[in-house]
């Protein structure tokens, strides 16, 4: 490469494409198994990186998105628990815990928390976002405040994949404002539709776009079948798994505490898994987009599921599901493609996070990090590209009274049954309890895991949770 190639290579700052899955199975890719059909994400596996021991902060939804786009624990932003904020849940229960912290107090991320495409701008970056919001939905909350130009998508956990409501209530926005301009479309196909368009628009210059989608999560709808059937798909989707499809069928059960017509399991695992793979689709349409237009040389696209999986999500090899600190409700599937940087074909079993994904992305872009505030990634690109070891030798969970801590290769858990131990260098299964046979080891892991937390206490006071 000449000289003025390379200055101007340096000088073209890469487009960043970021997707998330929500809910999505540690093993549900079709590079891990012929269960599930997959072949754009498998592309990216084959053309990137497939991270093995790649974790997110918490095990759901919220806190986990507004950590990867602070680059801080949920503790540290004070984002650390499910935003409540529907009055009362449009008549949907959750278990009285969800209440622990009422709708009244929580509003959304801390306005004073800096979001990754408010940095982002200060180099010239578009930012589009299309999908799940989940940060909050009064105005001051939404992207187009936290530094997005673009976006449309729900603004809160879940939805009716056709109707686009939650629990009967409207919750798609267009940039500021609320919407039902596309009701009764597939939201998935709804998603990828603004994600082309953004991408057309903005192929000349560099832009951000991050694709949040709402696959495979359970759509948010009261009607016993649809609750209890998980997740939505076409059935053009879910005929592509005869296994399942045709077993599909209804059974005689109760919801609400009244007697209810619901899904048996077949269709769940054909909701769950006929949306997987629209979602892929999807996916391979803005992969395909890329190359029509050269960008793909000059992308990093990222994936990654927000959280362990659920529903008829396979989590397989690991213990547990969304909502745990097992290691099948953090650990997640995660995929990286950047040409010429990443090699293609490649597996990093590296101890990586979510947290590192704000400060990578802040140094491909060549913007220095916001001026005094503490971020808790680093820069993972050395780790993917060049083959180096990570620097992490740490990571804490903490979601109400289930408490986690990961160092080096141990993974100490305190939760309502007791108190575990695992060395997951053995047993990345969590099957062998060694807290009987380690009790100084225990004692360690927790005593890392109080003086984390005391840091986290100390922190400026942040966010809706802090704040009373």
């Amino acid at each position: 490469m000449t000289l003025a190639a390379s200055l101007s290579f340096a000088a073209e700052k890469p487009n960043i494409v970021v997707i998330v899955s929500d809910d999505q199975g540690y093993n549900d890719l079709g590079v891990l198994g012929d269960h599930i059909i997959t072949p754009n994400l498998d592309r990216l596996a084959r053309e990137g990186v497939r991270l093995t021991n790649f974790y997110v902060t918490w095990p759901a939804c919220t806190p986990s998105r507004g950590s990867w786009l602070t680059g801080r624990y949920p503790q540290r932003n004070g984002l650390y628990d499910m935003i409540r904020n529907e009055a009362p849940d449009y008549g949907y229960k959750y278990p009285p815990e969800e209440y622990s912290v009422t709708w009244e107090r929580i509003g959304g991320m801390d306005t004073r928390e800096i979001l990754l495409p408010q940095m982002l701008k200060k180099a010239g970056y578009n930012s589009g976002i299309f999908g799940k919001w989940d940060l909050g939905m009064h105005r001051r909350f939404l992207p187009l405040q936290r530094g997005w130009d673009e976006f449309y998508g729900f603004v809160n956990t879940g939805i009716d994949y056709y109707t686009h409501e939650r629990y009967g209530v409207p919750s798609m926005y267009r940039n500021n404002s609320p919407t039902t301009e596309d009701k009764g479309t597939y939201c998935t196909d709804l998603f990828r539709r603004e994600a082309v368009r953004f991408i057309k628009q903005n192929k000349d210059k560099p832009f951000f776009l991050y694709l949040p989608f709402n696959a495979p999560h359970g759509a948010s709808n009261l009607d016993p079948l649809i609750r209890t059937g998980g997740a939505q798909a076409p059935e053009k989707w879910r005929k592509m798994y005869p296994k399942w499809y045709s077993q599909e069928g209804t059974q005689e059960g109760s919801r609400y505490g009244e007697p209810a017509t619901i899904a048996n399991k077949a269709l769940r695992m054909t909701n769950y898994l006929g949306a997987v793979t629209a979602m892929d689709d999807a996916i391979g349409e803005v992969l395909n987009l890329l190359d029509q237009y050269g960008l793909s040389d000059n992308t990093i696209v990222l994936f990654f599921a927000d959280n362990g999986g659920s529903g008829g999500a396979d989590n397989a090899p690991l213990r547990g599901h969304k909502g745990l600190v097992f290691e099948g409700g953090i650990r997640v599937c995660c995929l990286a493609r950047f040409p010429g940087r990443i090699a293609a074909n490649s597996v990093s079993d590296e101890f990586l996070t979510s947290l590192e994904l704000f400060p990578t992305l802040l140094n491909l872009a060549d913007v220095d990090p916001p001026e005094g505030v503490v971020l808790d990634g680093f820069d993972m690109l050395p780790v993917l590209a060049e083959g180096k070891a990570s620097p992490r030798n740490d990571m804490f969970w903490k979601r109400r009274s289930k408490e986690a801590a990961r160092v080096g290769q141990w993974k100490w858990i305190r939760n309502e049954q007791g108190t575990f131990l695992f060395d997951l260098s053995k047993d990345m299964s969590e099957k062998n309890n060694l807290i009987g046979k380690m009790p100084e080891k225990a004692a360690q892991m927790e005593k890392h895991f109080n003086t984390w937390l005391k840091t986290m206490d100390e922190a400026e006071p942040r966010g809706p949770f802090k704040d009373f």
